[in-house]
């Protein structure tokens, strides 16, 4: 626990210090593929939440922004925190992948008893010729890998191969208004020379991304956002280079000194964010974001919803219907809103739909499942 001199920094301030790094609390001047490196990739298990992310903190992002970057390979959607897919620049791709591939070699034991007799350096050669000679569906990979071991069980070899090498995404996946079946080949078969020696980020100089990208944060919030164990020590050594705050619970909470931490009282304006979005995803405790009426509200199931933040906190989630002519955006809050306040979400809302194309439509306050 914290020292009780260390100052105490309370929800509020907390929130607003995080939507500043997180570009909510004004939308930055700053281009879409230094916006995806500053905030250490975007999570991506759909294809447009990152487009959605980028809007909510960009000053004019428009989705071609993004979409060109895809096809032109500066960024790439592949396997990285969590296990779960994000999109992130090709320096992050390689760095921050190699960083969590003890995690990623360590998730292949619990499938073992599906790879009995499979040899993994094996598997790994295999799989990554295979998918370089062309990108394959995971599919493919799986019955390619069964002419080698019929027995094995073949979700745990497609989970193995997922595992073991640094697959992406190939576009047209993942690229705003196109469509296409996820294939996958190897990280360092798609970006080509951009690979040749590039070497991972240290774990010290990830920290420091992080906290200036999520901070104030304990080290219990970097093991989420990572899915990694074991990193006091990388903030214990980093100790003299920070600052040390605590939470309302006592928790120790660290940060760069220079980073910012507006006022507790700094004005908020509404924001939509996709499903997954990092923000409500990076910390352990995430009552900075998501307030004690709301938790749970986010989700359906196994469903994510789209989420609305009013006064920098979770208060409603919202969907899009596109009939092929108007554009809808339906907007359900959790709890009274003035009108002052709607009209505000209404006007972002409008924003929205009309940054990310279509024909806008009106902007309807209800349930999303109406």
């Amino acid at each position: 626990m914290a020292s009780r001199t260390n100052p105490v920094l309370d929800t509020r301030a907390l929130n607003r210090a995080t939507l500043a790094r997180q570009l909510l609390l004004s939308r930055a001047e700053m281009s879409p593929e230094d916006a995806v490196a500053h905030l250490l990739g975007l999570q991506a298990q759909n294809v447009k939440p990152p487009y959605f992310q980028l809007h909510a903190r960009l000053a004019g992002f428009r989705p071609e922004a993004l979409a060109r970057l895809m096809e032109e390979r500066k960024v790439v959607r592949m396997v990285t925190m969590r296990s779960t897919i994000h999109t992130h620049t090709v320096r992050d791709a390689l760095g921050l992948r190699s960083l969590v591939q003890g995690a990623r070699d360590r998730e292949v034991n619990h499938f073992r008893k599906g790879l009995v007799g499979v040899d993994l350096e094996r598997l790994a050669r295999r799989a990554r010729a295979f998918v370089e000679a062309e990108p394959r569906t995971m599919g493919e990979i799986r019955e390619d890998l069964l002419l080698e071991w019929p027995s094995a069980d073949p979700q745990s070899l497609a989970v193995a191969a997922r595992c073991l090498l640094p697959l992406v995404q190939v576009t047209p996946r993942g690229v705003w208004g196109r469509s296409g079946q996820v294939r996958l080949t190897s990280l360092e078969a798609w970006v080509g020379d951009a690979a040749e020696g590039a070497a991972g980020e240290g774990i010290d100089d990830v920290v420091l991304r992080y906290l200036g990208a999520f901070g104030p944060a304990s080290v219990k919030d970097m093991q989420t956002w990572a899915g990694l164990t074991r990193l006091r020590d990388a903030f214990e050594r980093l100790r003299p280079r920070l600052v040390t705050f605590r939470d309302e619970n006592g928790v120790e909470l660290f940060d760069l000194p220079d980073a910012p931490r507006p006022d507790a009282d700094t004005p908020a304006p509404p924001r939509f964010l996709p499903e997954f979005d990092n923000l409500l995803l990076s910390h352990a405790d995430r009552s900075r974001v998501i307030p004690p009426e709301a938790k749970g509200r986010s989700w359906t199931g196994n469903q994510a919803h789209r989420t609305l933040l009013v006064d920098g906190f979770l208060a409603g989630l919202w969907r899009i219907d596109d009939t092929g002519e108007r554009t809808r955006l339906t907007v359900e809050l959790f709890g009274t809103q003035t009108r002052a306040r709607k009209d505000e979400i209404a006007a972002e809302g409008e924003a929205l739909l009309a940054g990310m194309g279509g024909a806008p439509g009106p902007v309807r306050f209800g349930s999303i499942h109406g």
